[in-house]
């Protein structure tokens, strides 16, 4: 079971906001590599080596994580996710004034 405090601690390495996709969370992890990667990396080749197996493993645990979460399917839950448009579609889209023509 992973803990919360591992997911934070994750989530710091990778640099990651409050929410984030999977898209996100790829983009993150690449990005630090090419930073930190020994053979590109300026500085102390043992720290860069350090820097990438913190990386790699932050990377694996989240990615473990979101594959273990479940997702929510209820109505409720979906409609939080929509568009401002999809919004005032749902609400408005066959009203003569507002709507699409």
């Amino acid at each position: 079971m992973i803990s919360g405090k591992e997911i934070a601690e994750a989530k710091e390495v990778l640099h990651l906001p409050e929410r984030a996709s999977i898209a996100e969370i790829k983009a993150s992890y690449r990005t630090l590599l090419k930073q930190w990667h020994p053979d590109k990396c300026g500085g102390d080749k043992a720290e860069c080596n350090e820097m990438t197996q913190k990386i790699t493993a932050a990377y694996k645990l989240i990615m473990l994580y979101c594959s273990q979460y479940k997702f929510p399917f209820t109505q409720k839950e979906i409609e939080q996710h929509v568009s401002d448009e999809e919004w005032w579609a749902e609400r408005f889209g066959h009203d003569p004034l507002w709507g699409r023509h």
